[in-house]
């Protein structure tokens, strides 16, 4: 099999590792808008660098990787989609409802499939939890509790390209949540706090946010976030029922220090970030589109989750600037 790789940075390096190693992938071209960056990474591993990406698509492909600059990933979709090649994608498709709507139609009059990077779906925790759920060993679930907390901000030049705090980190756990509880976010009422570097203000961002989800079952959902937990890397899952209560992300590496006497050791070394704490998932999902495109496996996840994590986390973002509860089919 002869993948294309397009973006080289720090997500498309970890993938073109994966895909260089994956027993199915006889080659590996690679591009960036860095060519240098690209002719790096390519003699790394054995691959092979395009000048850019026409020159990449000119190759016998059998599918495309798209891991650039979010900006590009709409365009770069419909493009691929054009050439008649299934896509994966890292979310988010694009920063607004309009943008992923029209690179999922160009998609599905191409014909073809687009997988999406959401790869909480593929850890072994939230896995877990899925069939925990599905299974009745909670019961009626009646509360969930989500957490991403980054260690440390992204760089300033990052944030207004980002689409903010909601539809870039928190839309993950928007994602999870609906996957692991197979229901679906009605209403959304959210707030975020800009107080800390003054790069958040000067983006229009925030640094730490919460929202309150209501799912259409009636089920509550807490959703937290920061770009600024000293503390260490932080994902995690709390599933209350009225049989059962289990978590996803609590190890010891997980950095909560109890203040109990009679509490759990202080943690071990913190997760310093998400291709060390998701690296295992990272690798599931591309090998589940491998799969995929060898017509062994149906779509995991695609492309019209990202259009409905996105909704949820638009509804976050409207509440926030508008202080009230906002329906996400509004």
């Amino acid at each position: 099999m002869r993948i294309g790789l397009i973006g080289t940075g720090r997500i498309g390096s970890f993938h073109a590792g994966v895909l260089a190693r994956h027993p199915e992938v006889g080659a590996l071209v690679v591009a960036d808008a860095d060519a240098t960056r690209a002719a790096g990474v390519a003699g790394a591993l054995g691959a092979e660098a395009a000048p850019d990406v026409d020159a990449l698509l000119g190759h016998a492909l059998d599918a495309v990787v798209i891991a650039s600059a979010t900006a590009a990933h709409a365009e770069l979709i419909a493009r691929v989609a054009a050439a008649g090649l299934p896509a994966f994608c890292e979310k988010p498709i694009a920063l607004d409802v309009p943008g992923t709507a029209t690179a999922l139609a160009a998609v599905s009059a191409a014909g073809t499939e687009l997988q999406l990077g959401f790869m909480r779906r593929f850890d072994a925790g939230y896995r877990a939890a899925r069939e925990a759920v599905r299974s009745g060993r909670l019961g009626r679930l009646h509360t969930v509790r989500a957490v991403t907390s980054d260690p440390e901000p992204p760089p300033a030049a990052y944030l207004p390209l980002s689409g903010g705090l909601f539809r870039d980190c928190l839309v993950h756990d928007f994602d999870v949540v609906r996957w692991v509880t197979g229901r679906e976010v009605v209403e959304v009422y959210a707030t975020g706090s800009d107080t800390g570097p003054a790069m958040f203000r000067e983006a229009d961002d925030v640094a730490t946010a919460a929202a309150l989800l209501t799912l259409d079952d009636g089920t509550l959902v807490t959703v937290t976030g920061t770009r600024c937990n000293g503390a260490g890397y932080d994902v995690r899952m709390e599933l209350a029922g009225d049989l059962d209560q289990l978590v996803v992300g609590l190890d010891d590496r997980a950095p909560l220090t109890s203040l109990e006497p009679q509490g759990p050791p202080p943690p071990g070394k913190p997760w310093p970030g998400f291709l060390d704490r998701f690296g295992p998932a990272y690798e599931a999902e591309l090998d589940a589109f491998v799969r995929l495109v060898r017509g062994e496996a149906a779509n995991p996840c695609d492309g019209r989750e990202a259009l409905a994590a996105l909704r949820v986390a638009e509804a976050c973002e409207r509440s926030r600037r508008e202080r009230r509860p906002v329906r996400v089919d509004s």
